[in-house]
């Protein structure tokens, strides 16, 4: 709808609806491909008559010059769902890239490399569903599927104390089952939380890779620890040798560098 509009003017200008072609989608550069369902379906939303045939997988590790799908049908319908198609393709193939990088990076570690809510307005499911296809986890999907206590929440509470006995307080009057984070600078804090029970896991929020350690250790596995805070591929490795169970990246998806797929198409009588 947003890219058609009222309609495709060049295409309907230059090439006959009876015009049959075919369409090959291949990998300019290396990476993990994603998406591949989610370009099948936006051919077929444009045109349910359009044959979309796979040559690769979602979440495999592809080379540069890899044919990854053909499609065929009406050259018209192609073309008018070309950009959408390549779009969501060469963004989620980027963010899974970018996501199996960071999952090698920390290979032999405890440590898992989740997601964070930094994703694209109206995309966010798409985004999270390729960094699950690049071998990383999804974090929480929106503000109502967990309690997150960051820095604003407990500025406004007063403390961190008093912000987990408000969250406390309110979720079982809701009568709502809800894991509780909580986002901490020191190790003061770090004491403070674990003062709570309910508390499921503790965020190291940008901290020194020292500061973690001496954390880690005084939680001493009482709770989830998740290290977050401009983590890079550079850093990561030694983040993850902290002992921290999780370390969220943001750049999954608020960074990512799209993978460079084209879609090279032929009409019919050119085959």
């Amino acid at each position: 709808m947003e890219d058609l509009g009222l309609g495709d003017v060049t295409t309907d200008a230059i090439i006959d609806e009876s015009e049959q072609g075919s369409g090959t989608l291949m990998a300019k550069s290396a990476g993990v491909v994603a998406g591949l369902e989610i370009a099948a379906l936006v051919f077929h939303t444009v045109d349910s008559h359009l044959e979309f045939s796979p040559l690769a997988a979602d979440g495999d590790a592809i080379s540069a010059g890899k044919t990854l799908a053909t499609v065929s049908g009406s050259l018209a319908s192609i073309l008018k769902a070309e950009r959408t198609a390549l779009n969501i393709l060469q963004r989620m193939s980027g963010i899974a890239t970018l996501t199996h990088a960071y999952v090698r990076a920390v290979s032999g570690t405890k440590a898992t490399i989740i997601d964070t809510r930094k994703t694209a307005p109206g995309l966010r499911a798409l985004d999270k569903l390729a960094v699950t296809m690049g071998g990383g986890t999804n974090h929480r999907f929106g503000l109502d599927d967990m309690v997150l206590i960051k820095d604003n929440h407990i500025a406004a509470a007063g403390s961190i104390g008093k912000a987990i006995q408000k969250c406390i307080v309110y979720l079982d009057a809701h009568g709502l089952d809800l894991k509780i984070e909580v986002e901490t600078t020191t190790l003061k804090q770090v004491r403070e939380a674990l003062q709570y029970p309910r508390v499921n896991r503790i965020m190291l929020d940008n901290s020194s890779v020292e500061a973690m350690r001496e954390a880690v250790a005084a939680i001493a596995g009482k709770v989830e620890t998740e290290a977050s805070g401009n983590v890079t591929l550079e850093t990561v490795r030694r983040v993850a040798e902290t002992g921290v169970d999780l370390i969220s990246v943001g750049a999954l998806t608020h960074s990512v560098k799209a993978l460079d797929i084209s879609l090279e198409v032929s009409p019919q009588s050119a085959a």
